[in-house]
Order: structure tokens, then C-alpha cells, then sequence
């Protein structure tokens, strides 16, 4: 996690600064993963009064799970480094391999190297090498106050069970005001809306903090005629409008809506693949509530409708059903464009031009990594643990001149001060010459593997 700096940020109810410093938020003796403990102090309860699942949820709250389907340990570690050698040679995968990355996203991207997956795939890790020190520069800066009040506001509201969040003016609320507060000075013609602090939280999880809704709800509702024709015959006789029931499944990219392990499974082929997983889990979830008589047999009226997508079953959230659903579900990237481009001249008919005009979609890892102006540099992760290397293997011929040249005399050059003279051209320096960083790749992925996977 990234420790704040400031920023002009609001102040909490303990008195210290939202926007916070770097010393603030750490304590000297100490190190940045025991801030739970000073958040916990914070609200009045130790460490020790608090238990969490593997995803950070405080245990018996609403955003922690039941029992959850575990990975065996020994998979969980195969995956893991193919992740980190795909990690390690991403531009290649990219560019050869790209149904490879794309099956691994469907199986789930292993806990530990999710957020910098998430980084390479969203084609973020190229942006901020792009942009070296931006969210520095921004983060120093003050902020418009009408969207610092309102992020202010809703920061408490954002995973209020999750151990980042869980004290007002802790190092996630922190984090999450920077990030948010950065954005509108990034982009002061979009601001801030409510929906984008759910999203950044979700990532301020798995990363330190360096990193037309209408339309939409129309495609998807007729993306449902050809998927669940029940479903969309139901919803059009009770007259529900898409935007009452999908605006939140969709600007909070299902972060609400789902259970914690379904959302980063869903994440995990987002990012991968692209807008299109979005349309595809509100259609699963929809065919699944609405799909068939018997299931439209308490929802007669459009009240019960509306409760009934409110509360969805948690069978058909279930991780490996859902995601089993979204894969096999056939609503490819040139049907939802097609759909895009009859519903915007729907729209143009009706309403006029669109306001706000936005970038073409981008769908998915592989269209963000064409899409960036080549040439740029390749993606070469510093490993940020280097290991010594052990001794170089001497030659055979060589060993039998070193054994001969222990017999003899001992000669100027390889006397017994030639080793700590510093003379060029030693034995020693000879055998083991010294070896740069960028050609320590085995003993570099070796240490980033035991880094990402352990830490």
C-alpha cells in the first residue's frame, strides 16, 4: 500500500490531516503493514478484537464470505509462476500468446500477483512509466473544494468492513481521497461522481496509489432479446427502464453487487477482455432471475420485479457458476458495437447529439497494448530484490592452470597481494567477472517470485 502525501485534504475526526504525509501515515519504528493495529486504536478496539478473511472483510460483517472454494496450494503455486514468467516477458505474451493470457484470466489470477496483472493487462504499467511522477505533481496540488466536500463525504461509505477502510482517516481513506481528489484535477472537465470511489478502492486494494450510462442500459437490454427472450418480454411488459436496475451493476463494475470472490474474478476477465465481460454477467444475472416461468411466478408486478434484481439469488453470484456462465455466454465484442452504433442513432433521433463525447472502446488487454504509439519501450520489470550470483563454473583447462600456478612460484601478477590490489585483470576478476543487474534473470525472477508470492 502507498503511504500518503499532502495535499490540502480535509481532516479527520481525530484531527490529523485526510490528505495526510508520508510520516504521518507510518510509524517510525515501525513498518506499514502494522497500520491496522494504529486504525483499529483509532475506533476504540485492538488488532486482537478483529478477525478478517483472505480478502480483508472484517469476519462477520456483510462484506465478508462463507466458506469459500480454495485453490490447492501446490496449483495455486503452478499458476503463480506461469504469472510471473508471463509478467516478466509481457510484450511477448502479448503479442504471440494473447488466447494463453486470456484462459489463465478465465481461471482466475493468483491473489498475490493480481495487482500488478491488473496493472500490465489495463495498460497502466505503460501510462505511469509514460507519466513518471504525475500523480506526485497532482497530489501536491490543492483541489477544487466543491469535489473535495463531496469525496470527503463519501469516503466512509466505501467498504466500510474491509480492515483499508474501516477508521475515518486511516491510511485507506487516506489513500482513496488522493487518488479520487487526483483524478478530478486530472480530468477537470469529468470531475468526480459517486461511482468512481468504489472502483478505486477496489484497485487501492490490490495496488499503492500510484496507478454514457443510458446508452449502455440499452444495449444490454437488447443484447437480452437475443440471450433470454423470457427476461426481456418480462421486463418490457412491466415497463422497468434498464437504468433503474444496471447503473450500479455497471459504473461500479458489479463491486456492490457481487460477492467479494466473484468480483475479482470478474475483474480478472474485465481486464483482459474488456467491456464486454461487464454486458455479459448483467445478461447471466438477468436470464438467471428472470429467465423462466417459474422464476417470473413472484415477480407479477413491477415492484416485485425490481426486488426480486435487488436481491439477487446467491447461487447464480456463486464465483465458479457465474464465471463459468460469463465464459460460455456468446455475446462477442462486434455484437455489442453493432448494438452500440443502432442504439447511439436511436438516441441521436430522439435526444440529439451526445453531450459528452467518449474515446472508442477499447476491448481489452490486447486492443490497449495495439492501441499505444509504437515505438515505445518494452515492458522490462526491475527486479527489486537482487541475489548475489554464487560462483561462476571455472573451465576444466582453466582449472588445470590454476593447479599448475599453485605449484609454482608465485609471479607478480597472481602473488599473494594480487587479489586485494585492485589490479585489472586478476584471476579472480577474471573467473568472477561482476555481473550487471539486468543479467541476473534467473536470481531476479527467482526473488520477485518469492516477493510477489509471499509478501
Amino acid at each position: 500500500m502507498a503511504k500518503s502525501r499532502g495535499g490540502g485534504g480535509p481532516s479527520s475526526p481525530g484531527g490529523r490531516s485526510l490528505a495526510g504525509t508520508r510520516e504521518s501515515l507510518a510509524d517510525p519504528g515501525g513498518d506499514e503493514l502494522s497500520s491496522l493495529g494504529s486504525d483499529s486504536e483509532i475506533n476504540g478496539g485492538g488488532p486482537e478484537e478483529r478477525r478478517v478473511d483472505k480478502f480483508g472483510f472484517i469476519v462477520g460483517s456483510r462484506g465478508a464470505e462463507g466458506t469459500l472454494e480454495e485453490v490447492p496450494l501446490e496449483v495455486l503455486r503452478q499458476r503463480e509462476s506461469k504469472w510471473l514468467d508471463m509478467l516478466n516477458n509481457w510484450d511477448k505474451w502479448m503479442a504471440k500468446k494473447h488466447k494463453k493470457i486470456r484462459l489463465r484470466c478465465q481461471k482466475g489470477i493468483p491473489p498475490s500477483l493480481r495487482g500488478r496483472a491488473w496493472q500490465y493487462l489495463s495498460g497502466s504499467k505503460v501510462k505511469l512509466e509514460q507519466n513518471m511522477g504525475k500523480f506526485d505533481e497532482l497530489d501536491l496540488l490543492t483541489g477544487d473544494p466543491k469535489w473535495l466536500d463531496v469525496i470527503e463525504r463519501d469516503l466512509h461509505r466505501q467498504f466500510p468492513f474491509h480492515e483499508m477502510f474501516v477508521s475515518r482517516g486511516g491510511h485507506g481513506q487516506q489513500d482513496l481521497f488522493r487518488v479520487l481528489k487526483a483524478y478530478t484535477l486530472y480530468r477537470p472537465e469529468e470531475g468526480y461522481c459517486q461511482a468512481q470511489a468504489p472502483i478505486a478502492a477496489v484497485l487501492l486494494m490490490h495496488m499503492p496509489a500510484e496507478e454514457a450510462i443510458q446508452l449502455d442500459g440499452q444495449i444490454l437490454f437488447s443484447l437480452l432479446h437475443k440471450v433470454s427472450p423470457v427476461a426481456y418480454k418480462h421486463l418490457s411488459k412491466q415497463k422497468i427502464d434498464p437504468i433503474l436496475y444496471m447503473t450500479e451493476w455497471f459504473m461500479c463494475a458489479f463491486s456492490r453487487t457481487l460477492p467479494w470472490s466473484s468480483v475479482l474474478r470478474v475483474w480478472d476477465m474485465f481486464f483482459c477482455e474488456g467491456v464486454k465481460i461487464i454486458f455479459r454477467v448483467g445478461l447471466v444475472l438477468l436470464k438467471h432471475t428472470l429467465g423462466s416461468s417459474d422464476k417470473l411466478k413472484s415477480c407479477q408486478g413491477q415492484y416485485e420485479t425490481m426486488e426480486r434484481l435487488r436481491a439477487l439469488s446467491p447461487k447464480i453470484m456463486q464465483e465458479a457458476f457465474l464465471v463459468q456462465e460469463v465464459i460460455e455466454l456468446p455475446v462477442t465484442e462486434r455484437q455489442i458495437e453493432r448494438e452500440h452504433l443502432i442504439q447511439l442513432k436511436k438516441w441521436r433521433e430522439t435526444h440529439g447529439e451526445l453531450q459528452c463525447k467518449s474515446p472508442p472502446r477499447l476491448h481489452g488487454a490486447k486492443a490497449i497494448s495495439e492501441a499505444e504509439p509504437a515505438p515505445r519501450k518494452a515492458l522490462e520489470p526491475v527486479p527489486s530484490i537482487i541475489v548475489s550470483p554464487g560462483p561462476a563454473p571455472v573451465p576444466k583447462a582453466r582449472k588445470s592452470k590454476e593447479k599448475s600456478r599453485e605449484k609454482g612460484p608465485a609471479s607478480p601478477a597472481n602473488g599473494p597481494g594480487a587479489e586485494g590490489n585492485g589490479a585489472p585483470g586478476t584471476t579472480r576478476e577474471l573467473l568472477h567477472p561482476q555481473v550487471s543487474p539486468h543479467h541476473q534473470s534467473k536470481e531476479s525472477l527467482s526473488s520477485r517470485e518469492s516477493e510477489d508470492t509471499y509478501l
